[in-house]
């Protein structure tokens, strides 16, 4: 089978970070991406769950900037209390 180059840009704390995580699993970055790519193929789609973290969603993110100019304003202000333990 012949074999070809693939370039792509990768944030660098990403690649950092997947050839730290490669090195401990004995392989390289080229067969991690390689497995992914045959089981894609075998598989007819991504191998893993892709999915928006609801953190990130427009009802959160409008909520969190509500309150935080709530805040900011003094009309609702942050109390201290005890850590429940269980």
């Amino acid at each position: 089978m012949a074999q070809v180059l693939v370039n792509f840009r990768m944030d660098d704390e990403d690649k950092k970070g997947m050839e730290e995580v490669c090195k401990e699993l004995g392989m390289s970055m080229s067969t991690a991406f390689n497995i992914f790519a045959k089981k894609l193929r075998r598989e007819k789609r991504i191998p893993f769950d892709v999915s928006i973290d609801p953190f990130y969603s427009e009802t959160n993110i409008s909520h969190l900037e509500k309150v935080t100019s709530e805040i900011d304003s003094g009309i609702a202000t942050l109390a201290e209390h005890e850590l429940i333990e269980e």
